[in-house]
């Protein structure tokens, strides 16, 4: 992946730690050597701290391999509305099912453990919530405005579902105030059915197209996974369609699953090749 660029339309973007050729290419041939070593201590204790606090984090629910790197940037990603996902996407590691979860304190909850860790950065997501009228959309404002009131320096990316295409939701979220709005495309057309279960390619083209419209100076960011079977110009064409509906930011990151019951890495992306990407 490269480094997030500072342009003056983003000026409250942080740069994001790189992760150097060299050491990618070791995980590229050994999939095994791709998780990062044990976390240093401010990880440990960030991790134990938001337990404490009754709140999840994204980063260890998922397994994610680089929460280290994450928590050393005075970043973390906290997942919302539960650990139960009511779709069943052939790459996530998340529990699916039907969730019985409701916390109204857990926005202050947030809010109060990104004060107490001292966060510059934070990223909110959530499970897909189907279930819920608004799709959750009403509990992601408030948490994005308990985290506005009590670390008011901390910017907040949001890393949103598609709300089944519901505008209303999504101008719910946008008016508490994020600085980045995120939604990942996640794979290439062709692949949606096979990948994300209950996703429309189209809706999240929608989901870009909309919030352009109602929020002109929101900076917007995607992310797709490589290494599902995309074709080099299905990947370019997405690309294409994603600055066709103004997505200012777009993450690359290779695939690797989760377990042997999810969807197989049918191929390993070399750096060179991220870089022609690039």
């Amino acid at each position: 992946m490269s480094r997030l660029a500072r342009t003056e339309r983003l000026p409250m973007l942080h740069s994001l730690p790189v992760i150097q050729p060299d050491s990618f290419r070791s995980r590229v041939q050994s999939p095994r050597g791709s998780r990062s070593g044990p976390p240093a201590d401010r990880t440990t204790c960030a991790s134990r701290a938001a337990s404490a606090s009754g709140i999840s984090t994204r980063c260890a629910r998922s397994a994610l391999p680089n929460i280290g790197e994450c928590w050393e940037e005075a970043t973390a990603t906290f997942m919302i509305l539960g650990d139960v996902c009511t779709r069943h996407c052939g790459y996530c590691a998340v529990s699916h099912g039907k969730p019985v979860w409701e916390d109204r304190e857990e926005p202050e909850r947030i809010g109060r453990a990104v004060a107490d860790l001292g966060l510059e950065y934070v990223v909110i997501t959530s499970v897909n919530r189907d279930d819920l009228a608004d799709g959750g959309a009403a509990h992601w404002a408030a948490t994005v405005r308990a985290v506005g009131r009590q670390a008011p320096r901390c910017r907040v990316e949001v890393l949103i579902p598609d709300f089944q295409g519901s505008t209303a939701s999504l101008e719910t979220v946008i008016a508490a105030g994020p600085n980045v709005l995120n939604h990942n495309t996640e794979t290439v057309p062709r692949l949606y059915k096979l990948a994300r279960h209950g996703g429309r390619y189209e809706r999240t083209l929608g989901l870009f197209r909309h919030a352009r419209t109602v929020a002109p100076a929101l900076p917007t960011k995607s992310g797709i996974m490589l290494g599902l079977g995309e074709t080099r110009d299905e990947l370019a064409a997405t690309m294409r369609d994603l600055r066709g509906v103004d997505v200012e930011i777009l993450t690359l990151g290779q695939y690797l699953r989760p377990s042997a019951q999810h969807l197989p890495v049918e191929k390993y992306y070399h750096p060179d090749e991220f870089a022609e990407l690039r």
